[in-house]
């Protein structure tokens, strides 16, 4: 049985600290990821609580997120949460970042929540979006919103190969060298290829995800769907557990956060699963949990 979660408001107020969760959507192509840099460059952190810092009145804001895009990585649907002193309204957490904050960033929705939320910890699940441009020309319109594949690709030899991956894997092979993660050993909740004329988006969910995880499953498709591996070969890389035998790592332009899960308790609020230029796609929802 779930128990009820504490009213927000009165558990924040209580200790005159509200927490606040906020979604926010970006284009990552100008930032060196989400986390905040030491040699002080753009960030999508460092722009957020600069801009919430202005609707705070001057009060710091420090913020923690769901999951920390890499460099030129876009998101969607990315949840973040921070503790201030200050009251304002939620319309004015959302109203007030977004005139203060670049054009490739935007606060979606904004909502008080209880200390027991975390934005990275209470999530259940993250689900990304990888968008190929295939096409023998390269596009000239979302140039840095796609990853152009000029070789004809074969989604049907993508689709069997992707089977491979769905389960509870050690997932080694695909893991970055400087990855932080404690374990390679993750749940693959589904992993779907979808077209959109001459787009074709590789769309996975897991319970968490390794560092240039999602880009090295696209490098193997792409190069299975191009005809020069087998379909074979996806099983091969997977069980070799050894990152050099699964070739180039898929370029991160593609890349979105398009989803984070957590329990139904929280009642977060929700939007169309993006990028909006792909909103009218369905949506894949054979979960497992």
């Amino acid at each position: 049985m779930i128990e009820a979660v504490p009213d927000a408001a009165a558990t924040s107020a209580a200790a005159d600290v509200f927490r606040i969760a906020l979604g926010v959507e970006y284009k990552g192509s100008r930032y060196r990821g989400f986390q905040r840099q030491r040699d002080g460059v753009p960030s999508i952190q460092l722009s957020l609580e600069n801009a919430l810092s202005k609707v705070a009145g001057g009060h710091p804001v420090v913020l923690s997120c769901a999951g920390r895009t890499d460099a030129l990585v876009h998101a969607c649907a990315q949840v973040v949460h921070f503790d201030t002193p200050v009251d304002r309204s939620m319309h004015a957490w959302v109203m007030g970042a977004n005139m203060n904050l670049p054009g490739d960033i935007s606060v979606t929705w904004a909502k008080q929540m209880p200390k027991s939320f975390d934005a990275r910890f209470s999530a259940m699940a993250r689900r990304y979006r990888y968008v190929i441009y295939n096409d023998q020309i390269r596009p000239a319109h979302l140039a840095e919103e796609v990853t152009w594949n000029h070789r004809p690709l074969d989604v049907a030899r993508m689709r069997e190969a992707a089977k491979v991956f769905v389960g509870t894997h050690d997932f080694s092979a695909f893991r970055a060298r400087q990855c932080q993660a404690k374990s390679p050993i993750k749940t693959i909740h589904h992993l779907e290829l979808l077209e959109n004329g001459r787009l074709i988006v590789i769309d996975v969910r897991a319970n968490a995800f390794l560092h240039h995880m999602v880009r090295n499953f696209a490098g193997v498709l792409m190069t299975i769907g191009a005809g020069e591996r087998p379909v074979e070969w996806a099983r091969e890389v997977l069980e070799s557990r050894v990152r050099r035998t699964g070739g180039v790592t898929a370029h991160p332009y593609g890349l979105y956060l398009v989803q984070v899960d957590y329990p139904e308790q929280f009642q977060l609020p929700e939007r169309y699963l993006g990028p909006h230029f792909l909103s009218g796609l369905p949506d894949v929802r054979n979960y497992t949990s």
